[in-house]
């Protein structure tokens, strides 16, 4: 092609598309290439998939509150796994195919091949040279698996091949206690197979609130076998897989390898820019405007390894497609930190996490569920809560948590920090009665108490009335 397009995406993922969105309003010359199946990892195999695992796994679960609320013949309810991973693929595919929509237009203009760049406005796919004025690289991410695994064939799954099995074995276990490991190791025993889990680290799904994490272990590990501390090692015997961390052996039938991602950038020719790269082989991102050094290349979404979560992502897409068209790159502030496990209770970090804050100038409010009566109402009564705010201001910082409705307070909180209200602000809002949402008020107020009386006459100085059917 002799042509020289004014930008070229590679990887058609979550970036990829929001970047072609915004490409497509500015220009019609451009082509956007894409190795591997069509259709971005979160519809794929990430978000929604493992989504509909979860909810099939937590409306099994739920029989176990049946007798508690009177009613009778729990105990005869069994889960058919095949069904449900039916399920999973049968949504799978329509929102897959929903992705897929965005690019099946575009004719000439898609180009199903593996890229490499030779210059920084030239690549090649299928033994063809391109040219452009800008380069989007969005190529995702693929799951990490230590090299020595792979011996162990189909007995070693990751979340691309989980939701793929025609039914699931009696014996598991998962490795990394991530996110990923954390939703699914919980999904997986939730159905009812006999779920081992590992992890080289002593912490979970990404918290770093000491007394959050411990929370989190404690009530994870009441369903399932947790062994945090210790690296995993995997080895074929007779009868599956034996798993050896430390102290600890079990045999399986599978394995679920949950170590997390890696950038799909090998091979990718990014030698050819002539710029440093790091001991990664990545090379540096203006996490602003997404531009690859000075370059006329923008890399964004997981192909970057900053923010591997699909706002972030989607966000990134945008601002790499808008300044791909653009003679000169905008920054562009960024949203405040969120990530959310959907594991029950719900993890969720919310702005600056514990172990990023100065402790000498913050001060911490917190709650526990045990006794928050909407939650006692739904057999929900169970987690923790911590808030984190400036000493001198009050203004709200950050959140860990592992609680009920954590998904929802996470974005309430959110909103809060991104308009940096203050602890006090925050208690002005109504709090309907009765809702799990108290149990932050509660928390709220004990932050409140660490911080100077701004009004005798404020409502939101009145105290708890100490009371489980009122706080």
């Amino acid at each position: 092609m002799n042509e020289t397009l004014d930008v070229i995406i590679v990887g058609a993922g979550s970036a990829g598309l929001a970047a072609l969105r915004e490409v497509r309003k500015r220009t019609q010359r451009f082509v956007i290439i894409n190795d591997g199946p069509w259709g971005t990892i979160c519809a794929r195999v990430g978000c929604m998939p493992s989504k509909t695992l979860i909810e099939a796994a937590n409306a099994f679960h739920r029989r176990g509150t049946f007798e508690e609320f009177g009613i009778r013949g729990a105990d005869q309810l069994t889960p058919d796994i095949p069904a449900v991973l039916r399920r999973v693929r049968r949504l799978r595919d329509d929102f897959v195919a929903s992705t897929v929509k965005t690019t099946e237009e575009l004719g000439k203009r898609a180009i199903s091949g593996r890229a490499r760049l030779l210059a920084p406005n030239r690549l090649e796919v299928n033994g063809v040279e391109l040219r452009a004025h800008k380069i989007i690289i969005a190529t995702g991410s693929r799951p990490v698996v230590p090299t020595s695994w792979n011996s162990l064939g189909k007995r070693l799954l990751t979340t691309d091949t989980l939701f793929e099995q025609d039914t699931l074995p009696a014996r598991m276990a998962v490795v990394g206690m991530g996110p990923i490991g954390v939703e699914m190791a919980q999904a997986l025993s939730r159905l009812g197979i006999k779920v081992a889990a590992f992890s080289g680290s002593q912490t979970v799904a990404g918290l770093t609130d000491p007394q959050v994490i411990a929370v989190a272990t404690d009530l994870l590990g009441r369903e399932f076998p947790l062994h945090l501390g210790e690296k995993a090692e995997l080895s074929a015997v007779s009868d599956g897989v034996q798993v050896h961390a430390g102290s600890t052996e079990v045999v399986v039938d599978s394995v679920l390898a949950a170590l997390g991602r890696r950038p799909n950038i090998d091979n990718l020719g990014l030698e050819t820019l002539g710029i440093p790269l790091d001991q990664r082989g990545m090379p540096p991102v203006n996490p602003s405007t997404m531009q690859v050094a000075d370059l006329p290349i923008f890399m964004a979404g997981d192909a970057n390894d900053q923010a591997p979560l699909l706002h972030e992502v989607a966000d990134e897409g945008y601002i790499a497609g808008i300044n791909a068209t653009r003679s000169t790159s905008t920054c562009f502030t960024r949203r405040i930190p969120l990530a959310i496990v959907f594991s029950d209770p719900d993890i969720a970090v919310v702005g600056s996490r514990f172990q990023a804050l100065d402790h000498a100038k913050t001060l911490v409010g917190e709650v526990h569920f045990d006794r928050q009566g909407r939650a006692r109402a739904g057999q929900r009564n169970k987690g923790i809560q911590r808030l984190y705010a400036d000493a001198g201001s009050g203004r709200l910082l950050g959140a860990e948590m592992c609680a009920p409705a954590g998904e929802h307070m996470a974005h309430l909180l959110a909103l809060a920090i991104d308009r940096s209200l203050t602890v006090q602000e925050l208690l002005r809002l109504p709090f309907y009665h009765p809702v799990l949402e108290e149990g932050l008020r509660t928390a709220l107020r004990t932050l409140a108490a660490q911080l100077p009386t701004v009004s005798e006459s404020d409502l939101t100085m009145c105290g708890a009335f100490n009371t489980e059917a009122l706080d």
